[in-house]
């Protein structure tokens, strides 16, 4: 047998192993889902898998509230005809044949957790943005899907909004030149949370397992419900809630791979008197070789910064700056503004230094594309039915590093001094307190491993 006619009879077999392993589905065949945590982005996820009876049917849900578990089967079985499985441990639904994929909207500290028990059950995964709770996690959930030949999809939106496409597009071709600076802005007006009492748990909430990997706390309903978010053994404060949207925009039109040279983050958490441990103020700087990339986040009242405009008491997008203008791209649309110099004389040039006026032409104003989630779960399902992960627009690689630059922040904030990192390992130089931040003290049986 020649070489040639071995080497094609190997790759015969392979293929036929990993079909009957990893079997593709036809165009018309529907995905069972299975929806893991059911609080307010679980009923979303309901709501949207609920709307695409051609690619997929709600098969299974997870929540640790009985409560929750029962108002999905009942909203469910009204608006589809049909009873979904309910389980009230993730790993219960994970051994069920009848789950092709899971959804994980979960609270961030489950998020790789949730994923990699998927993976290994042979699942694909749809998990919510931040795609992980620490840096190192995120680096597991990119082994596991790599190690299973798993479809993870992160709840990054961004990646299919038809005009926040064509922004990066742009931006790759000059439009504005040489891009040298990303900015990331998030501001979400919100409220003091106040005080809440620890108490007893309610009835029908395991109460250890949504603490999960996080240590054992007493309850109180500040820790639960939507206020997990600022708190740091379950959230990641609004850089990691919000903010993480405009973090994974801001690298993208950067273009930048690897880490920052360094970090730098200064904030905190001012005039409010509660329980929040997150800030509600933060301004961050990253700096590359030759480029650098700022992110503000804040929750306080905050007015509108030179040609972004007032939306409301929120505004969360991105501007990028180039050597030929600038481009501004959010939910609403993408404008582009070109710089052009108007001639002056006398006094005024001589006081510039240029013999120039800087102005600034809109070149471009087209609007925004609408929705988000539903086309970026189909990019999901036509990952799956090919699978070929490269098709994903928010894969798990991509997902991950925009998490973990909103983790870098959140940690130079925290120790509350400029970072600087090794660009072949990952991690700080010379900074122990810091790194021990790269990951988490874990609480078992709720463990990520460290071989996937």
């Amino acid at each position: 047998m020649t070489p040639a006619s071995s080497r094609r009879r190997f790759l015969q077999a392979s293929a036929a192993i990993a079909t009957a392993q990893f079997p593709i589905r036809g165009a018309n065949d529907r995905i069972q889902v299975g929806i893991v945590g059911l609080g307010g982005r679980g009923n979303d996820h309901m709501k949207f898998y609920g709307s695409m009876d051609a690619d997929c049917r709600i098969a299974a849900v997870v929540d640790v509230n009985q409560a929750a578990r029962e108002r999905a089967v009942a909203r469910i079985q009204k608006e589809k005809g049909h009873a979904p499985k309910d389980y009230a441990d993730m790993r219960r639904m994970y051994e069920s044949k009848d789950v092709d994929a899971v959804s994980v909207a979960t609270p961030n500290h489950w998020h790789a957790l949730a994923a990699i028990w998927a993976c290994q059950a042979g699942k694909d995964v749809y998990v919510e943005k931040p795609a992980s709770h620490n840096v190192f996690e995120g680096h597991q959930m990119v082994a596991a899907a790599r190690k299973y030949n798993r479809m993870v999809q992160v709840g990054s939106q961004s990646r299919s909004i038809g005009h926040k496409q064509r922004a990066i597009k742009l931006l790759e071709e000059g439009a504005i030149g040489q891009v040298y600076h990303a900015r990331g802005i998030c501001y979400r007006r919100r409220f003091s949370i106040g005080h809440s009492p620890d108490e007893p748990v309610p009835p029908g909430l395991d109460w250890a397992k949504f603490l999960g990997p996080a240590q054992m706390k007493p309850y109180s309903k500040n820790k639960f419900a939507y206020n997990w978010h600022w708190f740091w053994d379950t959230g990641n404060g609004d850089i990691g809630n919000q903010g993480v949207h405009e973090m994974d925009v801001a690298l993208w039109g950067l273009g930048r791979g690897g880490w920052p040279e360094s970090v730098t983050s200064s904030g905190g958490k001012f005039l409010w008197k509660d329980d929040q441990e997150t800030p509600n103020s933060q301004q961050t700087s990253f700096e590359f070789a030759g480029a650098q990339m700022s992110f503000d986040a804040r929750n306080l009242p905050t007015p509108p910064e030179g040609l972004v405009p007032l939306r409301g008491p929120n505004y969360v997008g991105n501007i990028f700056f180039g050597d030929l203008g600038f481009l501004v791209v959010d939910h609403g649309g993408l404008q582009i503004y070109k710089s052009t110099a108007g001639n002056i004389s006398g006094e005024a040039a001589r006081g510039s230094g240029a013999g120039s006026r800087e102005k600034y032409e809109k070149t471009l104003d087209e609007k925004g594309t609408g929705e988000d989630t539903v086309p970026h779960m189909k990019n999901f399902f036509d990952a799956i039915r090919a699978r070929n992960h490269s098709l994903l627009n928010a894969e798990i690689e991509i997902g991950a590093r925009s998490a973990a630059f909103c983790h870098l922040a959140n940690i130079a904030l925290r120790v509350g001094r400029t970072l600087r990192m090794d660009q072949s390992a990952g991690k700080f130089l010379a900074d122990e307190e810091a790194n021990s931040m790269l990951t988490r003290h874990y609480r078992p049986p709720y463990v990520v491993p460290n071989q996937v």
